[in-house]
């Protein structure tokens, strides 16, 4: 006798499986750019706060006078590798000593730095982060390729007694973050939409930022220093860097 199957246990037809398909590509096309959103803003926030940090590292390392390179009682600011306990502080010939900071004042995940075309970064939550601190003209020197001074220039003592200063800009720009994030000496977090000069990943050469980006001459002398104020200062064009990106206080 011959076996006649129902509709049923024949499966889905064509249009039904289209009329699924759809509905998946609907839901998915409202889900996926949400959860883009999602994790940006997240990342974003968790580059702030991480910002944050350290600048209470850098408060507690210079209060403390652990780095005092001429030795005048003045306590100085340091470098990832320095914060995170990882290599041996600056000593008064300016170059890295034996002696670490213990307990360190910064995660010992600082210390791993990572060294792409010159870049001496520190990579966490999607975001990078570049530590300067002031040569003798107040110009912003990175952290050396082997953390801390090592493999770099030493700062001048003087002036690493009261600058510094950090940057964060996405390692995928649009996927991993949007924003680029500024903090110095002062404690203020700075972000910029950077509309002008936008910052993504590693590659030198206009895609990081400057140590200089969020600063204007706000001297009138015609060079950046890291004794300037920052953008948001610059009242002739309100919150314009060095960059021509525009700046503000993240409230």
């Amino acid at each position: 006798m011959e076996n006649h199957m129902s509709k049923r246990e024949q499966g889905f037809t064509l249009i039904e499986l289209m009329i699924v398909v759809a509905i998946i590509a609907i839901i998915a096309s409202i889900a996926i750019p949400n959860l883009l959103s999602a994790r940006l803003n997240a990342n974003e926030s968790a580059a702030i706060a991480t910002l944050k940090n350290i600048s209470s590292a850098q408060s507690q390392c210079q209060a403390s006078g652990v780095i005092d390179t001429n030795a005048n009682g003045q306590g100085e600011y340091g470098y990832f590798g320095e914060l995170a306990g990882r290599v041996g502080v600056r000593d008064n010939t300016g170059n890295a000593s034996t002696a670490l900071i213990s307990p360190p004042v910064l995660s010992s995940a600082f210390g791993n730095i990572a060294n792409d075309t010159a870049t001496t970064t520190v990579s966490r939550s999607g975001y990078n982060f570049q530590m300067f601190l002031p040569d003798s003209a107040a110009a912003g020197l990175a952290e050396g390729t082997g953390g801390g001074v090592t493999g770099g220039t030493a700062p001048d003592a003087s002036q690493a007694e009261v600058l510094w200063c950090c940057y964060a800009w996405p390692n995928v720009r649009g996927n991993s973050g949007n924003r680029t994030f500024f903090v110095n000496q002062s404690g203020d977090v700075l972000a910029s939409n950077c509309a002008a000069d936008q910052y993504t990943g590693l590659t030198a050469g206009g895609a990081t930022p400057n140590w200089n980006a969020a600063y204007f001459d706000s001297d009138g002398d015609g060079t950046i220093e890291m004794s300037d104020s920052t953008a948001p200062a610059n009242t002739t064009t309100p919150g314009l860097g060095e960059d021509t990106n525009t700046w503000v206080v993240v409230q």
